[in-house]
């Protein structure tokens, strides 16, 4: 008999940019499952806290339990902080509202 696959969401993604958009990964947070019900947002490398505030996210063994539990969060505190977050994005001094403005300038 073959096993059924397990199928689960792990990341979601939140960006102010069309999908479509050539910059959308820049412009991209991930809340990403951790465990259990917990999930982080992340921009790349960092973790962001219940204010919006990147932080560099160390190695597990370097994470204590007050770091965890500054940017760790249930996955509705998880979503909410990320669309809080994903407007006020700026890549290489360009702010969502400029590359969104781009965007449209492509499309004419």
């Amino acid at each position: 008999m073959t096993p059924e696959p397990e199928v689960r969401v792990t990341r979601y993604d939140v960006s102010c940019l069309p999908s479509d958009d050539i910059n959308v990964h820049a412009y991209t947070l991930t809340v990403e499952w951790r465990g259990g019900d917990i999930w982080a947002v992340m921009d790349g490398p960092f973790a962001l806290n219940a204010d919006g505030v990147k932080d560099y996210e160390p190695r597990p063994s370097s994470r204590d339990d007050e770091w965890l539990a500054t940017h760790r969060f249930d996955l509705d505190t998880a979503l909410k902080i990320a669309k809080k977050a994903a407007p006020l994005m700026t890549v290489n001094g360009l702010p969502v509202a400029g590359a969104l403005a781009m965007t449209e300038a492509r499309r004419g």
